[in-house]
């Protein structure tokens, strides 16, 4: 794979657990303001944000929104963060989103200190779409010295910075990485999509194959268009060994699913059901956490015209995979990344979308 690979319908960057990094054992995440679940609230609070004021009135949605929003977990994502080594902001207005994601309950996940996805959202100042720029989990990069002093300085595939210096350090890696400032932080535990999807009754999933789950129950799954409710949607999304290109198999059928509950959300006559927009909410607030400065009313109002139509997932550019002594790696390509994330940080969505294809 070379340059950024774009995908017709969508594709969330989830990875294998076994092949993560040293140092399991320490302690994954910012600092909380109060306990909950390891892995709580993120991309699907755009979502929720996109449907409440997607079809409800403005002044009745961000009250609602306000309601909601004290309920969700905060993660202290920069204080760690030196500001002299960050990068500047060059396009006023323009918005850098860092989502990351694990599957706490995914049969094959053996640790919680790990970040399984690496996700660049791109919002453009105009706010009429938005590209995610996935980032392999295994790019080898430069990681930065974490601020114990005991990880880090070193390179080594990029989600060993959340094994060995929680989000502030995989935030520090990302910014080295892609030169692009992160102005918020969301987190999201996949599956959560469960109860997320069965809020919405269902999803409609278009499988590229036949193929059987490699996991009990052990679903068939058959080519074409079909309906998936929570459990069957989130099996679907797990599976890779079926698949010539593995992870990012993966990759093409996670976003499937974040493309499904979006549209899903904002056409299935949510907004003006009470009863199911309350479920859909509830169940969303328990799957994500955001930094301490964001505000789902902002974000509400940032994101109301965004559909999954809006949407352009993308890879950052790769030269394939490769060994680093025994570690199986994804090596970058530097000299179409540094094209790539300048044109992210100029927020020239043409030249996004051109090296996209």
């Amino acid at each position: 794979m070379s340059g950024a690979q774009r995908y017709t319908d969508a594709d969330t960057e989830f990875f294998d657990p076994h092949a993560a990094d040293p140092h399991e054992d320490v302690p994954a995440g910012g600092k909380r303001r109060r306990r909950g679940p390891r892995w709580r609230r993120v991309l699907v609070t755009c979502l929720v944000v996109a449907a409440i004021l997607g079809g409800g009135t403005m002044i009745g949605g961000a009250l609602y929104l306000r309601s909601v929003e004290k309920d969700i977990d905060r993660v202290d994502a920069f204080a760690d963060v030196p500001e002299e080594g960050r990068p500047q902001a060059v396009a006023n207005g323009a918005m850098n989103i860092l989502i990351l994601g694990s599957d706490s309950r995914d049969p094959e996940s053996t640790g919680g200190s790990r970040t399984d996805t690496i996700i660049v959202a791109h919002i453009p100042k105009d706010r009429s779409s938005a590209q995610l720029v996935s980032i392999p989990r295994d790019t080898w990069v430069n990681v930065p010295k974490a601020k114990n002093g005991g990880h880090g300085g070193r390179d080594a595939k990029i989600n060993a910075a959340y094994a060995w210096g929680g989000i502030p350090l995989m935030v520090q890696t990302v910014e080295s990485f892609t030169t692009v400032r992160i102005d918020h932080v969301m987190i999201v535990d996949f599956a959560g999509f469960k109860e997320i999807i069965d809020a919405l009754d269902g999803v409609d999933i278009n499988a590229e194959k036949s193929f059987t789950s490699i996991h009990p129950p052990f679903r068939k799954f058959e080519q074409g268009m079909q309906r998936m409710d929570g459990e069957t949607a989130l099996d679907y999304s797990r599976q890779r060994k079926q698949f010539a290109d593995g992870d990012f198999a993966r990759i093409r059928h996670q976003q499937q699913v974040i493309k499904a509950i979006l549209d899903k959300a904002v056409s299935g006559g949510i907004v003006t059901n009470p009863g199911r927009l309350n479920s859909f909410v509830k169940a969303t607030s328990s799957a994500v956490s955001v930094d301490e400065k964001m505000s789902l009313v902002s974000m509400a109002t940032d994101l109301r015209n965004l559909r999954g139509r809006n949407l352009t997932f993308v890879t950052s550019p790769t030269k394939g995979t490769g060994r680093v002594g025994s570690e199986s790696v994804v090596f970058a390509n530097t000299e179409k990344a540094k094209t790539f994330y300048d044109a992210v940080r100029r927020d020239s969505v043409d030249e996004i979308l051109a090296s996209s294809k």
